[in-house]
């Protein structure tokens, strides 16, 4: 837990940061899990999950995580799937939104399907994922709230890794 902060730069300068509320730590994620479940010469299904833990004693709300994937033995910068999980209310606060509420000191797992076609122009890419030698790289930013859609900004936390 963090308590109140102060920074003195001088007798005639004294700052204090959030005497009332601690600073909220920021949300963790990690890549839980990347794997192709299922190849043929037309169609590669690969399955993607996130663990993203609230290490705060507050529950937090997940508005909505975007994600881009790429298998970088194909490709550093051609992305070849991605997504996004959850759905961020514009504007007005909707009702019924797809957003998940992180109770506090816990985690969720987020999970996304992609559908890969194979178009016959990437033979490196399917070889790699039919033999199982695929490299990835996941990269992403991770959108929260404190705990009530209509309390506080709205955080990002970025996020990049590989497997």
């Amino acid at each position: 837990m963090m308590g109140p902060s102060e920074v003195v730069d001088s007798q005639d300068n004294l700052q204090t940061e959030n005497q009332s509320i601690p600073n909220a730590l920021p949300l963790q994620v990690e890549l839980d899990d990347i794997s192709v479940t299922k190849i043929s010469e037309r169609s590669a299904t690969i399955e993607i999950a996130f663990e993203i833990k609230n290490p705060n004693p507050r529950a937090m709300i997940v508005t909505t995580m975007d994600y881009q994937l790429f298998e970088t033995g194909f490709s550093q910068s051609e992305q070849i799937g991605g997504g996004q999980i959850g759905h961020r209310a514009e504007g007005m606060v909707e009702f019924g939104s797809n957003y998940y509420t992180l109770l506090g000191e816990n985690s969720i797992v987020l999970k996304d399907t992609i559908e890969l076609r194979n178009t016959g122009n990437t033979p490196e890419l399917w070889t790699a994922l039919e033999d199982g030698t695929a490299t990835w790289k996941a990269t992403g930013v991770v959108f929260y709230n404190l705990s009530s859609m209509t309390s506080g900004q709205e955080n990002e936390l970025r996020f990049e890794f590989t497997k």
